[in-house]
């Protein structure tokens, strides 16, 4: 009987053996020959260390030893034959052969270890009927690895390969065999050796043994700890790098499809369209306002209303159809029976759904969104489909937002025009194109010029004379309204200034707009405008819209109290068009409100425009803010102003925008309208000037 001790170590060898070839078949090849090399180790502790102890175990002549030539030969040729038959058995590819080819390999290698084993210990094989055995011992040991490998391996891939019972019993088969063939080959030696003819360099029986025991266990012991801790630190790892590829498919803030997964989705809807004949419908989806949330709220608060934006219409897209394009933008696809039709309703459904207010870091804001379509195949096959429904969707903005827009060829030329428009305003600083243009502003009671306000105009070389309201939205939209601005502000003061010295001392009115308040070092650079072309603050005017003015935040607050520490005028233009906080109106350091052109338009023929106008009129009084009247074209609606009390009146009744050297021609030589006068208060000091 086989002593518990060998036992143990053989079902440990084939324990460890089995856990380490679990990391051999699916990994790199560097990686792959460390743990096949490891594995042959083990199994060749358990096959060499056994068969020690087996002999060990049986009677033996006093003082027999091992020859250590020969045992490191025999472990030597164990371990290679293991390399090979593991290396054969655990191949990437699975099947019969390479398990049969691999547990035949096995067995032959422990049938070699006890023969070479014999021969270090003095036996020799009798040859009477040993090879019958030793045959019959291979077999045995070839069929409990090949019942080990049978019960380990999978024969198709997704079986569950670390399970323990699956793997003891492995272990337990292969032991079995190992045992049986030594058990066949100790019949068949005979142990001749006397104990006087024992070499003196052989290694004593005992010694061998407690090297094979506490060597080789140990040994064992070290490489499954070693594995162990390799899976623990190998499953974090195989963790972090399924979250990094999911990642790669995933947007990382709102975990929708990224634009390259949603590009499959889309190229296999695409096939199955043209399969059926069907139709397929792109949604480029873009929030509207979504860099004012990102300005005045903070990032994290944008961050917050993409990930709502993108719950919102995960709810109404069906699954895979959806992922973040980048930014503010999602893509969305819809497809099926009349899809054309049914996608407006899906947008419809769209735009109310993102217009729900939503609470973002304890402020209730509300956005909107605009939608651009673009239909397969009517609108291009997939390469364009994207780019033609980002261009609905710039259609849909310059419309105002809020709405969708089916793509059309015609928008193509329309885009064209634009980008040429925006190459040739890159260049139309630098080029000298652009001018500033004054409208008189008229002394409602005296109907005399005292101030003028500056209008931006842009001489191009093509095109003509373009208005502000063509290329300054433009600008807004493509960065480059923070340029135009400080160049207005610095065109302004140096025009008051050349004034100042042909001896008129006008006050000048420059417009600032919503993207111009978010620049934080604006009240520092208008001062340092003035203090460049040495002008009086008290000259210079900011006009502010009033949607912009009664934005109450922090930031705002903190620009008009700058604004005011400079010494400047600040205006609120297009007064009543806008919803006003009158608490907040009057915390601001303004000093003029100007009625918005809507009410005086309407003045003579609409009794609630005159009431309008009188309100804002008496609401400045008890302010202590000046009125002015914007638009002003007939004398009617200017006989009207002067009775309100209005304070000051612009429009094309009294004078259209003109150059700066048409305005200074006119105050000198009193060449312009013969009813209208310049004041004489322009003419004299600074100090002196009245308003």
């Amino acid at each position: 009987m086989p002593s518990l001790s060998a036992v143990l170590l053989l079902l440990l060898s084939a324990y460890v053996t089995l856990e380490l070839c679990h990391r051999v078949r699916h990994r790199e090849s560097d990686e792959r020959n460390a743990w096949l090399m490891a594995a042959a180790v083990a199994l060749v502790c358990g096959l060499g260390g056994g068969q020690v102890l087996r002999l060990a175990a049986q009677p033996m002549p006093e003082g027999l030893g091992f020859d250590p030539g020969l045992v490191i030969s025999a472990m030597l040729a164990t371990l290679v034959l293991c390399v090979a038959a593991l290396n054969w058995s655990f191949r990437p590819t699975s099947g019969w052969i390479p398990l049969l080819g691999g547990a035949a390999m096995l067995g032959l290698a422990t049938q070699i270890v006890q023969t070479l084993m014999w021969s270090a210990a003095g036996a020799s094989v009798l040859a009477d009927g040993s090879m019958l055995r030793l045959a019959s011992g291979w077999a045995l040991s070839s069929l409990g690895f090949a019942a080990a490998l049978l019960i380990f391996l999978p024969l198709r891939e997704g079986h569950a390969l670390r399970q323990l019972p699956r793997q003891l019993g492995a272990a337990t088969a292969a032991t079995l065999g190992v045992l049986a063939c030594q058990s066949l080959g100790l019949g068949v030696a005979e142990l001749s050796m006397a104990a006087g003819g024992q070499d003196p360099g052989a290694i004593a029986n005992g010694t061998l043994g407690v090297v094979a025991t506490l060597g080789g266990g140990g040994l064992l012991l070290l490489m499954l700890l070693a594995s162990a801790l390799e899976g623990r630190l190998r499953n974090p790892l195989a963790s972090a790098r399924s979250r990094t590829r999911e990642d790669g498919f995933r947007d990382g803030l709102t975990r929708l499809p990224s634009r390259s997964t949603f590009e499959g989705t889309l190229s296999q809807a695409l096939q199955q369209a043209d399969a059926h004949h069907r139709s397929a419908v792109l949604l480029h989806i873009a929030l509207d306002g979504f860099k004012h949330v990102n300005d005045n709220f903070g990032h994290d608060a944008g961050d917050a209303v993409l990930k709502i934006a993108a719950q919102r219409l995960s709810a109404l897209a069906a699954p895979y159809r959806l992922a973040r394009l980048g930014g503010d933008e999602f893509l969305m696809l819809f497809d099926g029976e009349d899809a054309a039709r049914q996608a407006k309703g899906l947008s419809t459904r769209i735009l109310e759904s993102i217009a729900q207010p939503c609470q973002v870091a304890g402020r209730e804001l509300c956005i909107t969104t605009s939608i651009g379509m673009a239909v397969y195949p009517q609108h291009g096959a997939m390469s364009a489909l994207v780019s033609h429904a980002t261009i609905a969707t710039r259609a849909s903005k310059a419309a105002g937002g809020a709405i969708y827009s089916v793509f059309d060829t015609r928008m193509v030329d329309d885009v064209r025009d634009q980008a040429e428009l925006l190459r040739d305003l890159r260049m139309a600083l630098s080029l000298g194109q652009l001018e500033l243009y004054y409208q008189p502003k008229i002394h409602a009671p005296s109907a005399q010029v005292n101030a003028a306000e500056a209008l931006l105009r842009w001489h191009h070389p093509k095109r003509g004379m373009i208005s502000p309201t063509v290329f300054i939205p433009l600008a807004e939209h493509n960065g480059l309204i923070m340029a135009l601005g400080a160049w207005v502000i610095d065109e302004a003061c140096r025009q008051a200034r050349v004034w100042r010295d042909q001896g008129m001392r006008m006050r000048v009115a420059i417009n600032l707009s919503a993207h111009q308040l978010r620049q934080s070092d604006l009240p520092a650079h208008i001062s340092a405008a003035l203090a460049k072309h040495q002008i009086n603050p008290d000259l210079l005017t900011c006009e502010i819209t009033e949607s912009v003015a009664m934005e109450d935040t922090e930031a705002t607050m903190r620009f008009f109290s700058d604004l005011a520490a400079a010494g400047v005028h600040i205006s609120i233009d297009d007064f009543g068009a806008g919803y006003s906080s009158l608490a907040y109106l009057r915390k601001l350091p303004a000093t003029e409100l100007k009625i918005d052109r809507s009410f005086v338009l309407d003045l003579e023929h609409s009794e609630e425009a005159r009431k309008i106008a009188e309100a804002v009129v008496q609401l400045a009084l008890a302010l202590n803010m000046k009125v002015v009247a914007e638009g002003v074209e007939t004398d009617a609606q200017y006989q009207i102003l002067r009775r309100l009390g209005c304070d000051q009146v612009q429009g094309f009744l009294f004078a259209k925008p003109m150059s700066a050297k048409a305005l200074a021609l006119w105050a000198m030589g009193n060449d312009g309208p013969r009813s209208i006068q310049f004041r004489e208060s322009l003419f004299k000091a600074t100090a002196a000037l009245e308003t």
